[in-house]
C-alpha cells in the first residue's frame, strides 16, 4: 500500500524525498553518463566529474538530471577500477533530484560477475543492520548502465547501491549529526553501542572506530544535544560476511583472516548484553530469509552467508561462548 502510494505520488507531482526514496525497496533502472575512464584513471583527484544520471523509477517514469561524480574510500581508490562514488545530485537546484542532494554510490569493486556478488552481500549486510535498529543507514539497489561521454570505455551494467545520507538518517529519527568531539569506551550511548559492536562481530567487521569516527558517524537528539551520541556504522566491504579478494585485516588485531571473528567493542554488564543478544535471536529468522530470498545472489554466495551467520548464532547461544568472547576477552574501559 505505502509502495503504491508512493509510487503515485511520484507520478503526480515529481516530488522526490529521501525517506520515500530509500523506504522503497524495489529496484531502479539506471544510467549513468560521464567520462568513465578519467574516473577510473584519475581516482586521487579532489575535482568532481560532470555527468548525467538517468532514474526510471518503478511507475516508469524517467527522471533525468545534471549530477558531479567524486570517487571516494581510501583503499578502494588504490585497489578498484571504479572507487566508491560521491554523488551530487543537487547540481542543479532546479532538477527534480536535487532533493536527494549528495549520495555515496556503492558499486563493484570491478566489472566481473564475482564484483557485483561482492556487492550484494554488502548490500545484504545494511539490510540486515535495518532488521535491528532504526539507527542503520538505508539503501536503494540500482541497475546501473555505464556510458562513457568520450566513448573509449564500452558501456557496461552492474548493481549498485545508494546509501542515505546521515542528516536524513538524523531527521527520520527526530536527530541530528554530531562531530568533531572525540569520545571514549563511556562517552556513547550503552544500549546502541552494545548493539552496533556486537552487529560488527556478526559480520565479521573490525574495520571502524567510535573514537576516530573510521566508518562511524554519531548522531543526537535534536532536543537534547548534550545526550550520549549513538553510532551508526558503515562501508562494510571489507567484513568476513562480504569476503572479498582484497579485505585483510589490520595487521595489529592479532587475526589472520577477515572471517576470523573479533569483538572490539568494551566488555559490557551481562545484563545488557543479554538485552542485546535477545534482539538478534529475534531476528534469527528473518536475517537467514532475507539472504535466502534474495533472488539476485547465487547459491554460492548465499551459502557463504548462511555458514557465516550460523556460526554467529551457535556463538550467541552459547552462554559460555558468550560470556568469553564479550566479556572475558573483551577490551575494558
Amino acid at each position: 500500500m505505502f509502495l503504491a502510494t508512493y509510487t503515485g505520488m511520484f507520478a503526480q507531482t515529481g516530488e522526490i524525498k529521501s525517506k520515500e526514496f530509500f523506504s522503497d525497496e524495489r529496484t531502479l533502472e539506471v544510467k549513468l553518463s560521464t567520462d568513465i575512464k578519467k574516473l577510473a584513471g584519475d581516482k586521487k583527484s579532489m575535482k568532481g566529474t560532470d555527468g548525467i544520471i538517468s532514474i526510471k523509477f518503478p511507475d516508469s517514469s524517467i527522471v533525468e538530471g545534471p549530477v558531479q561524480i567524486k570517487p571516494r574510500g581510501i583503499f578502494r581508490k588504490d585497489n578498484c577500477y571504479l572507487a566508491s562514488l560521491m554523488v551530487q545530485f543537487n547540481v542543479n537546484k532546479t532538477s527534480k533530484l536535487a532533493p536527494l542532494k549528495k549520495l555515496k554510490m556503492v558499486g563493484g569493486c570491478g566489472k566481473n560477475w564475482d564484483d557485483e556478488q561482492f556487492l550484494l552481500k554488502e548490500y545484504l549486510v545494511y539490510k540486515m543492520y535495518n532488521l535491528l535498529t532504526d539507527f542503520s543507514f538505508r539503501v536503494r539497489l540500482m541497475k546501473v548502465n555505464y556510458e562513457d561521454t568520450k566513448e573509449k570505455v564500452k558501456p557496461y551494467s552492474q548493481y549498485a547501491f545508494l546509501i542515505e545520507d546521515v542528516d536524513a538518517l538524523a531527521k527520520r529519527n527526530k536527530y541530528q549529526e554530531k562531530e568533531l568531539i572525540k569520545y571514549g569506551p563511556n562517552g556513547t550511548n550503552r544500549n546502541e553501542t552494545l548493539l552496533m559492536s556486537v552487529f560488527q562481530y556478526m559480520i565479521g567487521n573490525t574495520d571502524w572506530s567510535i573514537t576516530y569516527y573510521h566508518n562511524i558517524k554519531l548522531v543526537v537528539p535534536k532536543s537534547d544535544t548534550n545526550a550520549l551520541p549513538i553510532p551508526i556504522a558503515y562501508d562494510f566491504d571489507v567484513s568476513g560476511m562480504v569476503n572479498p579478494p582484497y579485505a585483510a585485516p589490520p595487521p595489529d588485531l592479532g587475526i589472520e583472516r577477515v572471517t576470523d571473528r573479533l569483538f572490539r567493542g568494551y566488555a559490557p554488564a551481562m545484563e545488557d548484553l543479554q538485552v542485546v543478544i535477545d534482539m538478534f535471536l529475534q531476528k534469527e529468522k528473518v536475517i537467514f530469509a532475507l539472504v535466502n530470498n534474495f533472488s539476485l545472489l547465487n547459491q554460492r554466495s548465499k551459502k557463504e552467508m548462511n555458514s557465516f551467520l550460523e556460526e554467529f548464532f551457535d556463538t550467541i547461544k552459547d552462554k559460555a561462548d558468550v560470556k568469553n568472547v564479550f566479556i572475558t576477552n573483551a577490551r575494558r574501559n
